[in-house]
């Protein structure tokens, strides 16, 4: 058991390590916008992604059968997006890479926090599945297990899942004009 208790300290201090991160992220500049232009200036490269939101939605609330709304921006300035590692972004793109995983994400976002209501899911397929996408998800951080048979989607990862989802479709429909 030791050693278990160890290995659940360490994930937790990833967890939070990980938080603290995003918090940071998150967080405007303290010296505002010209620290980003002078930067931009001195790299050639100008510019920065911010993506915000506002959601409510009955899968947000840590109890089930209420509803929270979440506020959500952040701002990446484009040469520190351009020069940092995309490898930590292919968990999440990976597990939200299948439609059975994005189907869970849109049903929890609806309000479905069982396993019995996720199951309803057509083609599925088994049980064991289920658990399958749910593990990858959580091992992703866009799903939590509050309790036994019990998910959500946490706060701090609503807005991103739909800015991911809203992105996705909108480079499908840029193909779509293209052809």
């Amino acid at each position: 058991m030791p050693g278990d208790l160890g290995t659940r300290l360490a994930e937790l201090e990833e967890r939070v390590g990980r938080l603290e991160q995003r918090q940071q992220r998150a967080q405007p500049p303290e010296s505002g916008r010209a620290q980003f232009d002078a930067q931009f200036d001195e790299d050639g490269v100008a510019g920065s992604v911010l993506f915000a939101g506002t959601a409510t939605t009955p899968g947000t609330a840590a109890t089930p059968g209420t509803a929270t709304t979440v506020d959500w921006q952040e701002e990446h300035p484009l040469p520190a997006l351009l020069a940092g590692s995309w490898a930590e972004a292919a968990g999440a793109l990976a597990a939200l890479g299948h439609p059975v995983r994005l189907e869970l994400i849109r049903r929890l976002l609806a309000g479905a926090h069982t396993t019995h209501e996720l199951a309803e899911i057509p083609d599925l397929g088994t049980s064991g599945q289920l658990y399958h996408h749910l593990r990858e998800l959580q091992a992703a951080g866009l799903v939590i297990q509050r309790r036994r048979n019990d998910y959500a989607v946490p706060a701090d990862r609503v807005i991103p899942c739909l800015v991911l989802v809203a992105a996705a479709q909108s480079c499908a429909h840029v193909g779509e004009i293209a052809s």
